[in-house]
């Protein structure tokens, strides 16, 4: 799939969203709540997504609480859609929990 801030159509939101288990829409975002053995697990998770996000340049919302984590996406420069980018990066973060 090539990268691109172009909105999809829904049906593409529905296609590309089973090639991200985990994954769901949570209005216009595609969300994901991760769960972990301690706060640290997630704080260095959340850390990890940062790393993984600046280097796509596409920023998520991680909301980092005790024992979880939520990761929550929208394109901005797509009107607050989702476009490949959205479920690029969640494929990345996907593949740090093996």
């Amino acid at each position: 799939m090539s990268l691109s801030y172009e909105k999809l159509s829904p049906s593409a939101i529905d296609e590309a969203i089973s090639g991200v288990p985990g994954w769901s829409l949570d209005g216009p975002a595609l969300v994901r709540d991760f769960a972990f053995e301690s706060y640290k697990d997630g704080l260095v998770f959340g850390s990890a997504v940062g790393y993984i996000a600046d280097a796509l340049n596409h920023h998520p919302d991680l909301h980092i609480g005790y024992k979880k984590v939520r990761v929550a996406m929208v394109t901005h420069d797509a009107g607050g859609g989702l476009t490949s980018y959205d479920f690029e990066l969640a494929r990345r973060i996907n593949r740090l929990l093996g």
